[in-house]
């Protein structure tokens, strides 16, 4: 190759790079104003003329899809409906796979009666339909094969003298009939040479501009079916039941007019579904309960992920009105200032309450004896689907666990909240209600320290407290104690050991069984049983019919047994309430005198009394839980623990000192000197910093570098930093972490902060400026700077790319294969060279 390459290839080369990056640009344009301007804003503009209501905004369709104005809205607002009419189009694909894999419901699987059979249609398979259909019917086979495989009604009715292989052939036909109507369009390979790249442009073709019609295409056949028709189907039912002037008042009138829409569906195709039974028409009749099928499970999930946890959160803030010293008319007006915003809060509040109740539970089903909880859905059963279950259960079925579930979170609620602040307020008068401040003269600086104790202090309270451990041996211990006292233990834990005296419940009878082998050894539980149960296990059964198997444990029945489980149940009671009175008041209380040292009687945020009172107690049980498990061992040991935890805290301390003091300081005020002061301060007043804000700032920001070096590629931070996780707490290597991690990012932060300085007030004024001129490049200098490194790493950039640009225009011109052409100017000598001459070129 020659030492340097020719001006007319370095020409040549870059004219083709350039042409090939336009071409790409060119491509890449097109499909992000494809997918991103034209898809989103035919699909704005096509809903807007939708439901304007009137038909000139038909006519002028067109030409408002050509209008430029509020084009950033409108593609903002169609990415909205194209995102909304994706996840309509995803749900329906990703229900069929349920109803394929899992079955129909069983009133949708069954077929017809005989056709030589008259029926009355109060009697047989039409009012079965119905019930089914308005109900869901009994719940089908898990597996869809079991619904085809069971005889029908019709084989039911025919002669005993047909023969065996007759009626096989039939069901076998039958099926086959059944699979074709469902499967009519083979979407396994429609799909099969689509990939993401082909189907949205991305591998250079023109072929996603037919994917663009077809998406824009079904996307209007989507806000048609799934937006427009339940919209005024619910319109035109509202204004005939009178009902409209209520939907406008709630500030939600499409949401609420459109459900009502998909109820009167429902409704409709039921009524179809029953017409198309009577008059035989089975193709219709199936895709009629199929469709029933697809508005029941979408009307529930609205209930059960919408609906149910926005009920909790507005009676959370009901039932906590007296602790902020509220009312329902602030709520009131609240939310007619901000309908959207109170009923997001409201959903999101509900959402982490019913999060953490489930969790609760789940942790009280690793304690006690599986099926104690009954009444409540195992969350962790692998067979428990939801999605099936809305499929197959009845419509009654599931308005009586919505009630059974709003009734005991209600109560729950009230027993844990209302009830312990109305003792509070009772016996510790002027303790409530909580001082929340709202709005502030420093609104930066409550932001960041809002931000700093929801993104620092609570979830290091949350992982490194060992909560949840600590909590489950709580609730061990109180179930232990209260088994003892109420002589439950068989029931709540199962670890008794059973005899043939005991009165035991066992699977659907209750009856002195013979005693298994398990029942000789102490201290060894009996297997856990598969079935129905009697008093409180089939209750179980009977409300959970139909959702999986769940796990019953025999148990041996004391006498009183039903007074028993009463005195449990007002135990438990009086034990949350203990618990919740003590939670609200001790952190807080706590943490108020704590602050008070600092603050003095000025009012602070409940969210930083309550948060430092956590601590303090999470230290308190931390502390006294070494002390247990250290004093057994004697005082040789804990003496030995101290000295190597002092000198853990004593590196720790140190540490903590430069990383979450000094660091965050630093970078705080680094940032306060490039970003705030220059956009905030103006040039004739002087800059005032507040170190306890500029930290804060800087932990937040310290948090997001952090974050973002682990996930980047690899350089020597982040080498340092995995090297310190890995080595942990207990393993801390003081000399690495101080040369490897403190002291280059001080130095770094150091003289990004003192560099600059010095120039502005050393430099600068050594050249005789003015005041003004000093001034304006103090003030000017860092943010100066910034863009003065960002141009350079930026040259550097393109540098080292236009090298790599050099040496690829070299090794297209001269390499071919694993050859070497030789460059001469003599042609003679221009035979190309092997592998074996490279060693003399």
């Amino acid at each position: 190759m020659p030492k340097r390459l020719p001006i007319k290839d370095i020409v040549s080369g870059l004219v083709t790079s350039i042409a090939r990056a336009v071409r790409y640009w060119f491509h890449y344009t097109l499909v992000a104003f494809a997918w991103l301007g034209v898809v989103p804003l035919t699909a704005c503009r096509i809903y807007r003329c939708l439901f304007t209501g009137s038909v000139s905004s038909l006519l002028t369709l067109p030409l408002d899809m050509l209008s430029t104005e509020n084009l950033a809205a409108d593609c903002f607002q169609g990415c909205f409906v194209v995102t909304c009419t994706l996840c309509a189009f995803i749900s329906l694909v990703w229900l069929r796979e349920q109803i394929l894999h899992g079955g129909g419901p069983d009133w949708l699987e069954q077929e017809d009666q005989g056709a030589n059979q008259a029926r009355n249609i109060f009697d047989g398979g039409a009012m079965n339909n119905l019930i089914g259909g308005f109900a869901g019917g009994n719940r089908g086979p898990a597996n869809a094969n079991e619904g085809n495989n069971q005889p029908n009604g019709g084989e039911e009715e025919r002669e005993e003298g047909d023969n065996e292989g007759g009626d096989a052939a039939n069901n076998e036909n039958n099926a086959a009939q059944d699979d074709n109507n469902w499967n009519h369009i083979e979407w396994d390979r429609a799909a099969e040479e689509l990939t993401w790249e082909r189907l949205l442009g991305l591998d250079g073709s023109l072929v996603f501009l037919e994917h663009v019609f077809w998406v824009v295409s079904l996307n209007t056949l989507f806000i048609l079916v799934f937006a427009f028709c339940p919209y005024h189907i619910g319109h035109f039912t509202l204004i005939g039941f009178k009902m409209d002037d209520f939907a406008v008042a709630s500030h939600f009138e499409g949401l609420l007019t459109t459900l009502t829409g998909y109820i009167v569906i429902a409704v409709s195709l039921i009524v179809l579904y029953v017409l198309c039974s009577m008059t035989r028409l089975k193709k219709f009749h199936r895709v009629l309960g199929l469709c029933y099928v697809v508005v029941k499970v979408k009307l529930l999930v609205v209930v059960e992920i919408g609906l149910f946890p926005l009920i909790c959160g507005w009676w959370l803030d009901i039932c906590s009105l007296a602790m902020f010293d509220a009312s329902l008319k602030d709520r009131k007006s609240s939310f007619h200032q901000a309908p959207g915003t109170s009923m997001f809060i409201h959903w999101l509040v509900g959402m982490v309450y019913v999060f953490y109740f489930a969790s609760f539970i789940l942790l009280l089903r690793e304690v006690l004896r599986p099926g104690v909880l009954w009444f409540l859905r195992n969350l962790n059963d692998p067979e428990f689907n939801p999605i099936q279950e809305m499929i197959h259960l009845p419509v009654y079925r599931h308005i009586r666990r919505f009630v059974a579930s709003v009734i005991i979170f209600g109560s729950t609620v009230l027993l844990m909240l209302w009830l312990p602040v109305r003792v509070i307020r009772k016996i510790f008068q002027g303790f409530l209600p909580y001082h929340v401040m709202l709005s502030s003269d420093a609104p930066v600086s409550e932001l960041s320290l809002e931000l700093l104790l929801l993104q620092v202090v609570l979830p290091a309270l949350l992982e490194q407290g060992h909560t949840r451990v600590w909590l489950k041996g709580l609730v061990r211990g109180w179930t232990i104690g209260v088994a003892y006292v109420l002589n439950l233990r068989s029931y709540l834990l199962g670890d008794v050991p059973l005899t043939d005296q005991d009165d035991i419940v066992q699977g659907d009878q209750v009856a002195p069984l013979p005693v298994p082998p398990q029942a000789n050894n102490p201290g060894v539980p009996l297997p856990i049983q598969q079935g129905p149960a009697e008093g409180l296990g089939a209750a179980h059964q009977a409300m959970l019919q139909g959702g999986g198997p769940t796990g019953f444990q025999p148990y041996k029945k004391p006498s009183f047994f039903a007074v028993r489980v009463l005195l449990l149940v007002v135990l438990m009671c009086v034990t949350l309430f203990a618990a919740s009175l003590m939670s609200l008041v001790a952190p807080v209380f706590i943490g108020r005198r704590l602050m008070s040292v600092w603050m003095g009687d000025s009012k602070i945020h409940e969210l930083y009394t309550a948060a430092c009172g956590l601590y303090i107690c999470w230290l308190t049980l931390r502390i006294g839980t070494v002390l247990y498990n250290w004093i057994p061992k004697g005082s040789s040991v804990i003496l030995k623990k101290l000295k190597e935890w002092g000198l853990l805290a004593v590196k720790s301390l140190l540490i903590a000192g430069v990383l979450i003091g000094l660091v965050p300081l630093l970078l705080g005020l680094l940032f306060e000197l490039v970003v705030v002061a220059p956009l905030r301060v103006p040039l004739n007043q002087s800059p005032v910093f507040f170190p306890w804000q500029d930290w804060a700032l800087g932990v937040l920001h310290a948090k997001i570098i952090c974050a973002v070096t682990m996930m980047g590629p690899q350089w020597w931070l982040k080498r340092v930093m995995e090297q310190v996780y890995n080595d942990g707490l207990r393993n801390m290597n003081l000399k690495f972490i101080l040369n490897g991690l403190c002291f280059p990012v001080c130095a770094v932060l150091g003289m990004s902060l003192a560099v600059p300085y010095v120039i502005a007030k050393s430099v600068v004024p050594a050249f005789g400026v003015d005041f003004e001129t000093e001034n304006q490049v103090a003030r000017h200098i860092y943010p100066f700077l910034l863009a003065v490194i960002g141009f350079v790493s930026m040259f550097v950039f393109q540098l080292r790319q236009f090298k790599r640009l050099y040496n690829h225009i070299k090794d297209d011109k001269y390499l071919v294969g694993q050859r070497l052409v030789n460059y001469v100017s003599n042609p003679k000598r221009s035979r190309p060279l092997t592998m074996s001459d490279s060693t003399t070129t």
